[in-house]
């Protein structure tokens, strides 16, 4: 009985353990099937088994690239070391052997190279060469012409005009100092190697002005062609083509003065133009017609007087003109023409370079006459070292002056500008 309940026990455990399996394997089917095709209408919570999935193969890391030998830097966006080899060569290109390491960079090299000495992560505008700022050199200044080894020799003078000393006004192109300092009466200056102080045994230096310019083109042209060069010229501010004539008279070696109207002693009967000025207008109508004329032209040393005689002799009128003059870097030529003039005072009180004419050479329009001031001009050379004679540009003076001047070096006298004249008087 014993051994048929073992045999008949160990059968029914049999079964129930193939029953179990065969329940257990429809649970787990129809928990698959759920987890797969949830339904929406059960009305309760459905529970999901994750079968986990077998993971993709990890593709094999890329080689990383290569770098040059004994360098570590990781460098950014934008940045690159002379020398090195691109940074991620063509894809299945065989590797290059490394050479030996570059020489040192330039300096801009060096510069373009320093960011990548920053931290790494630094943002750094992409693709962007990062190299030092050099500021940009000061424009140069105007070099001027060194003096000629003999004052008669040809020289190219400054071309006009010089932009840094142009003040442009409602007038037109003013005169003005430049902001290192240059002056209009030293830049547009023919240069001369006697504008110093005159020693012993230097020849007598005489210097003539010509005024009048720019108003008959064919004496004009006379003067220009006619004359050595170290003779100054002046332009009146009512002439044709003023500009032109005067970039032609400095192309010749000549410098140049403005010629402006004062009033005479006998105004209105003898009026010098529109823009005279008069010591009935108060000092700024007077400045107002100055600029006017000052506007005319570019290029002059200076400025000399037309006529004046009661201006000049006015000193609360003739103040603020050579105030002005001064302000703007040019020097003053007194014609010699006013008697009473107070000129001289104001220009030694203000500091400006300042000449009077010592002798009126063509006064009277006579060849005779014109001789007999020249040899004075002479005398008065020999006697006081320097002196400067005022003429007017009109063909036979033009003519007598230029003989004259052939002459001069054979009687032991050396011909001189006037702005080396006004220099050499104001040094003694």
């Amino acid at each position: 009985m014993a051994g048929a309940w073992t045999r008949g026990g160990a059968g029914e455990m049999k079964a129930l353990t193939v029953t179990a399996s065969i329940v257990l394997a429809a649970l787990v089917l129809g928990i698959g099937w759920l987890a797969l095709f949830p339904g929406s209408d059960a009305g309760g919570s459905v529970v999901t088994v994750a079968v986990p999935q077998p993971p993709p193969p990890k593709p094999a890391p890329p080689a990383p690239p290569a770098q040059a030998p004994g360098s570590s830097i990781d460098l950014p966006p934008g940045f690159g070391l002379a020398g090195s080899p691109p940074a991620h060569p063509p894809e299945g290109s065989p590797a290059q052997p490394q050479s030996a390491p570059p020489s040192p960079p330039a300096p801009q090299q060096q510069a373009t190279a320093e960011p990548a000495s920053q931290a790494k992560g630094a943002p750094v505008a992409p693709d962007v060469q990062q190299t030092a700022a050099v500021p940009a050199p000061p424009s140069p200044a105007v070099a001027l012409p060194q003096p000629p080894a003999s004052e008669t020799a040809s020289i190219t003078l400054v071309s006009v005009p010089v932009p840094e000393l142009v003040e442009e006004s409602q007038y037109g192109p003013l005169p003005k100092v430049a902001q290192d300092g240059r002056r209009p009466l030293e830049v547009y200056a023919r240069p001369s190697r006697y504008a110093a102080k005159a020693v012993v045994g230097e020849p007598p230096r005489i210097a003539v002005l010509v005024n009048g310019m720019g108003l008959s083109d064919a004496a004009t042209v006379e003067a220009i062609k006619g004359l050595p060069a170290p003779i100054s010229v002046a332009y009146g501010a009512y002439g044709r083509n003023l500009q032109e004539w005067v970039i032609k008279t400095r192309a010749a070696g000549h410098e140049v003065l403005l010629q402006i109207p004062l009033e005479p002693a006998d105004y209105p009967t003898n009026d010098p133009g529109p823009h005279t000025l008069l010591t009935t207008l108060p000092p700024e109508e007077n400045m107002k017609r100055l600029q006017w004329l000052m506007s005319r032209f570019t290029g002059y040393v200076g400025v000399t007087n037309l006529m004046g005689a009661k201006f000049e002799s006015t000193q609360n009128a003739l103040l603020p003109v050579l105030e002005e003059v001064k302000a703007r870097g040019l020097l003053f030529v007194d014609d010699g023409s006013v008697q009473h003039s107070t000129a001289g005072q104001i220009a030694g009180a203000l500091g400006l370079d300042y000449a009077g004419a010592n002798v009126q050479i063509d006064a009277v329009q006579s060849p005779a006459d014109i001789a007999k001031a020249l040899a004075h001009l002479e005398a008065l050379a020999k006697e006081r070292g320097i002196a400067i004679g005022v003429a007017s540009a009109k063909p036979a003076t033009i003519k007598q002056l230029a003989t004259w001047a052939e002459q001069l070096k054979g009687k032991g006298f050396v011909l001189i500008p006037v702005s080396a004249a006004v220099r050499s008087q104001r040094q003694s």
